[in-house]
């Protein structure tokens, strides 16, 4: 196995662009490497932006982001209000945030969703992620839904139990609205880590997974 090395940043501090469709996308998709990587390198920055967050779903991906995130490696999260669903649609004014993003910030790593994702807004992202982001590390997460996409990940995040526990609980702490779904809960989200935890022979039997479609060593 060969494990990526970020201790020779240039300044000393990590730069990582987290982007999802919909408010809880991004929690669900690498939460637990997020919370490893801010224990691994306590200087780490972390940028959020979420595309279709508004109301009662805006307080709560601000409420995430300050959990994940933690009060001194970010501002609040950029929540956009594009319409869920639809933002295959509005293509152009998604990828227009995408330029502004571009300008701004230049990532040593990317976290979006992965572009076989069965569910349209997070193709979108996924494919506007590649079209920005072209000489970056962009590791592709996956949502569990009822549509039953789940593919064969190439890159694997071991993590303890103990941030596993941390990451369900923050879950099920700011997305309250969510809760009446039957298949958000903590059961649902260690059984996708402990299978990925499995597949990676993880120390602890628990861990994340991503796709990595283009990497440079």
């Amino acid at each position: 196995m060969i494990h990526l090395n970020f201790n020779s940043v240039s300044g000393g501090a990590l730069s990582i662009l987290c982007l999802g469709a919909h408010s809880d996308d991004i929690e669900i998709g690498c939460g637990g490497t997020l919370l490893w990587l801010r224990e691994r390198y306590p200087s780490c920055k972390l940028h959020w932006v979420v595309f279709s967050a508004s109301g009662v779903r805006e307080a709560e991906a601000k409420r995430a982001h300050q959990l994940f995130a933690g009060p001194n490696r970010a501002g609040e999260a950029m929540c956009l209000g594009f319409k869920d669903s639809f933002m295959p649609f509005v293509g152009a004014e998604v990828k227009a945030k995408f330029e502004e993003l571009k300008s701004a910030i230049s990532p040593h790593m990317v976290f979006t969703h992965r572009r076989k994702d069965a569910h349209q807004d997070h193709r979108l992202i996924s494919d506007l992620t590649w079209n920005t982001f072209r000489d970056h590390l962009i590791l592709e997460y996956e949502i569990p839904k009822y549509d039953g996409d789940m593919g064969q990940p190439n890159v694997f995040v071991p993590l303890e139990k103990s941030i596993c526990d941390k990451k369900v609980d923050y879950l099920v702490d700011a997305f309250e609205s969510q809760r009446s779904k039957p298949w958000f809960e903590k059961e649902t989200f260690l059984a996708l880590m402990r299978l990925r935890g499995m597949e990676c022979n993880s120390p602890s039997g628990y861990a994340e997974a991503f796709h990595g479609r283009k990497l440079v060593l």
